[in-house]
């Protein structure tokens, strides 16, 4: 039975090596600040080096990589140091993304080619990655952030190539746990309702869209700057122990319905 003292620590991730990609804005930012404040050692990459040099400084200890995800051999490069550097790998947050909202039969076929790229493949390049020291070790959690948009269509907008990626990687993740979490290796996924970030900020400075949003979500109101942090550090910590291949919508409803 568990004392009092394992309930405590349930949510702790501190000292846990956590990479988290797509770190320099929105949701992969607040991703790395929120399990920095934790006491993990966040490896925070991005393409843009400006902006994580930014947020080493505002998150001491911080280690903070360029990687663009795209790029195979970087990506296997990177798992290799960090393994190397700290001797483990204890969690990888897949959140780099891309979105191009336009009607499917104007969408540039290399468009769609490279958010599959970005959204989906580099998730399974990545996760397959980390996954060899996890279950050399046989512990880890790969927690990849889908979207409600993997749940249901993108009308009204229209982004048939989002909406692909992000269906895919719930089933993604959905086959992975199958196949690694009986050799301690879980996997998860998070499906974000509307967050501010740079890919929605249309959504937020149209008037009729953000209307359109609030009143097609129960609680009716956007999600706000932290409300994921519980959802990410759940299941990278002990708490969800018991987790794997689940999706865990963080949309004030939208989903319900």
């Amino acid at each position: 039975m568990m004392g009092e003292r394992d309930r405590r620590n349930l949510f702790d991730v501190d000292g846990r090596v956590i990479i988290v990609t797509g770190a320099s804005s929105g949701l992969g930012q607040q991703f790395a600040h929120a399990l920095h404040a934790a006491g993990a050692q966040v490896v925070a990459v991005a393409r843009r080096k400006d902006r994580l040099d930014r947020l080493a400084a505002e998150c001491p200890g911080l280690d903070a990589r360029p990687l663009d995800v795209t790029d195979s051999a970087a990506c296997a490069a990177l798992v290799e140091d960090v393994h190397q550097a700290y001797g483990r790998i204890d969690g990888l947050v897949n959140n780099a993304g891309v979105g191009t909202p336009a009607p499917a039969i104007e969408e540039d076929l290399d468009q769609f080619r490279h958010v599959i790229d970005v959204n989906l493949t580099s998730v399974f390049h990545l996760s397959r990655l980390v996954a060899k020291p996890m279950l050399a070790a046989a512990q880890g959690s790969v927690v990849n952030i889908a979207s409600i948009y993997g749940l249901g269509s993108t009308y009204p907008v229209g982004d048939a190539s989002y909406a692909a990626s992000k269906a895919a990687v719930i089933n993604l993740t959905r086959d992975l746990a199958g196949q690694w979490s009986k050799r301690g290796v879980r996997v998860n996924a998070i499906a974000p309702g509307f967050f501010r970030s740079e890919m929605a900020e249309e959504l937020f400075t149209s008037e009729k869209a953000h209307q359109r949003i609030t009143l097609a979500t129960p609680m009716r109101r956007t999600g706000e700057p932290g409300e994921l942090d519980g959802a990410v550090i759940f299941l990278l910590s002990d708490a969800s122990s018991f987790v794997t291949g689940a999706t865990l919508a963080v949309d004030g409803g939208w989903s319900s319905h």
